[in-house]
């Protein structure tokens, strides 16, 4: 009777060390693929980084007297370079969004620079670029949205606090009054 109990002690111990290593590797898997979505996203400002001077260039040429947007496009792009968490990298790209909706409705002022086949390649590679950042943030937040629910749902929520797997990953959420439509004057 005493082997019996300690074989079933055992064999509970062994299913919840399977458990427990089916659950670190879930979350490894579903962590990395958080990191990696990450990488995507950050693929994908590094390209529209690189766009902007080009953009800006070609703008500046046709528009020398809206020198306040090329400040304010400098300043975001180095707020974007020195980002290192995150959530700053969030907060950057998110101010260089808002700095180049102002940049391109300007350009709707100069007809000239709209016939300009450079500046309309630039703008049409810049909103390719703008539209993989959505995707990417959606992929983005779609595995974050997974991770989260795998480490807060009963019984993977105790084995990941043993872990030490926590929400350390922040959702990418809309810019501030994209809720409004923009307003379009021909």
């Amino acid at each position: 009777m005493k082997n019996k109990s300690w074989i079933i002690i055992i064999g509970i111990v062994a299913l919840l060390a399977v458990y427990v290593v089916g659950v670190q590797r879930s979350l490894v898997n579903l962590s990395e693929e958080v990191n990696a979505s990450w990488g995507d996203i950050e693929v994908q400002y590094q390209r529209r980084a690189d766009l902007i001077p080009n953009l800006v260039e070609t703008v500046k040429a046709q528009a020398i007297k809206e020198q306040e947007i090329f400040t304010q496009i400098a300043e975001a792009r180095a707020k974007l370079s020195g980002a290192a968490s995150v959530q700053d990298k969030i907060n950057a790209n998110a101010e260089v969004s808002s700095v180049l909706g102002r940049l391109l409705a300007i350009t709707e002022n100069y007809p000239e620079l709209k016939q300009n086949q450079g500046f309309q390649d630039l703008r049409i590679e810049l909103e390719g670029t703008e539209n993989r950042i959505a995707v990417t943030r959606k992929y983005y937040n779609d595995n974050v949205k997974t991770y989260n629910k795998k480490i807060k749902v009963f019984p993977t929520n105790v084995a990941a606090n043993i872990l030490g797997y926590n929400a350390e990953f922040p959702y990418i959420e809309a810019d501030a009054g994209a809720e409004k439509a923009p307003k379009v004057n021909f």
